[in-house]
């Protein structure tokens, strides 16, 4: 069920009368729906289990995001088809409510989440709340319209010191949109549902009347970036954040890993109290120039930043917040870039018999590089790939990491003068290949060249003389 752009505006115009007209500080529900002035598009929803709810999230810019996920269990729980190494993996749906909408052109595509007018205890439906200010969840509005791929898991978690109990259950949620900036890990716990005898048939938890786990978010960490690129020797910061309930004077440990090549170290670790003014955080860095903002960790940021890039900085880092009983992480990948710089042997080309041209490519990172030969006639608008003999060196590599490599061409005497011979090279740092190139000269314009230059340096000589 879609709605236009016009009947949403239409709505929302609505819920401002009446809200002028009575308490403005209250939200209209049931009211709405009573309206005869509300939007025929929106009547068949008013109708439907919830639909009053809906409506009014709808006028006050806020929208639900179903999220189709998967049930990660141990074992293969009953219910699930069973996966590799004994997993079992069960369809759920993920109903994030309140999402708030950004803009006028995200809204005439929303579409409520209606709930099942019967319940059914075989369904996996979960329903939370996440904190508004979790940066880019708006994303996840239109990730099916824009044909973005969204992958969603649930497993079990077990806090640190908590007891099991058959009424509550905590959740991991891994949310992620592919080819965006959003990746979240949200912790959910069960709530109870007053007068209800309904259990989940896989879960054994207590339903609502319509079926679902009701739920709360009690933690989010979260990323708007997976991977993040860095040149050689500057600074780059690796963004992490974290929202939770409020939990007081909480202790709250922020760990930073990173993992490269089958090796892991620590980066950075650093213990404070989320509401800490005396600045007594216990701060522990394992690479220098690694910091963590101590003054913003109690606005839930706990981004790193590393200074004085190296290609040993590469890798896949690892953010884990803990607070309490609860622990989540992100994982975000440094690439480390260097961008190749590009020269050629000659200045100048006068072909008076066979001539080796060479092309460096100097100081690059990471290892691939290509180099291509073109030459351009005369008479040609574009350049062609050169047909002739060339030859490439071993990759060297420097003191810091970085590589160069150098191509050979032959230049054949036929060629003609005024031909342009480029070199092309291509590498995973740079947006568009870089090119360098140089002319072929006449033999006589070279000598013309070397008497001029001559005379040049005997008239400065002689000038100094007679200074």
């Amino acid at each position: 069920m879609y709605f236009s752009l016009e009947a949403v505006k239409r709505l929302q115009e609505l819920t401002n009368k009446m809200l002028t007209a009575k308490n403005p500080h209250a939200r209209p529900s049931t009211s709405l729906c009573l309206n005869p002035l509300l939007p025929m598009e929106f009547k068949q929803l008013c109708k439907q289990k919830g639909g009053s709810a809906s409506v009014a999230r709808l006028a006050d810019g806020r929208a639900d995001v179903v999220l189709s996920c998967v049930l990660v269990d141990v074992g293969g729980a009953q219910g699930g088809g069973m996966g590799r190494g004994g997993f079992s993996r069960t369809p759920a749906t993920l109903v994030l409510r309140d999402v708030p909408t950004n803009s006028d052109q995200a809204l005439d595509t929303l579409s409520p989440f209606v709930l099942p007018s019967a319940p059914n205890p075989d369904f996996l439906i979960f329903e939370t709340r996440v904190s508004p200010d979790v940066p880019n969840l708006d994303v996840l509005l239109h990730a099916d319209c824009e044909g973005l791929e969204v992958t969603c898991e649930l497993s079990r978690f077990s806090p640190a010191e908590s007891p099991q109990s058959s009424e509550q259950a905590f959740f991991m949620v891994l949310v992620n949109v592919e080819g965006e900036s959003f990746s979240a890990s949200l912790i959910l716990k069960s709530l109870t549902a007053e007068h209800s005898t309904l259990r989940q048939s896989i879960l054994g938890l207590p339903l609502t009347s319509a079926g679902t786990v009701n739920s709360e978010t009690v933690m989010v960490v979260f990323s708007h970036e997976s991977s993040v690129s860095g040149s050689l020797r500057e600074e780059v910061q690796l963004p992490c954040g974290f929202r939770q309930q409020d939990l007081g004077q909480s202790d709250v440990l922020i760990s930073w890993r990173v993992q490269h090549r089958g090796q892991g170290r620590r980066v950075l670790e650093m213990k404070t109290r989320l509401q800490d003014t005396q600045g007594t955080a216990v701060i522990q860095a394992e690479r220098g120039g690694a910091s963590v903002r101590e003054e913003q960790v109690s606005e839930g940021n706990a981004s790193l930043t590393l200074r004085a890039l190296t290609v040993e900085d590469e890798g896949t880092y690892i953010c884990s917040i803990t607070i309490g009983p609860l622990h989540a992480q992100q994982v975000i990948q440094l690439s480390v870039i260097k961008l190749p710089e590009v020269s050629l042997s000659v200045d100048r080309l006068v072909l008076k018999s066979q001539t080796t041209l060479v092309c460096y490519s100097s100081k690059f990172f990471p290892l691939d590089a290509e180099i291509q030969w073109f030459t351009r006639g005369p008479a040609d608008s574009e350049p062609v790939e050169f047909s002739g003999k060339t030859s490439l060196s071993g990759h060297r590599r420097h003191g810091d990491g970085t590589y160069s490599i150098s191509s050979q061409l032959n230049v054949p005497p036929t060629i003609s003068v005024g031909t342009v011979i480029i070199c092309r090279v291509s590498h995973p740092a740079l947006d568009a290949p870089l090119s360098i190139s140089v002319t072929v000269e006449s033999p006589e314009s070279a000598s013309y060249w070397g008497v001029l230059g001559f005379l040049l340096i005997t008239g400065l000589f002689f000038f100094q003389v007679m200074k």
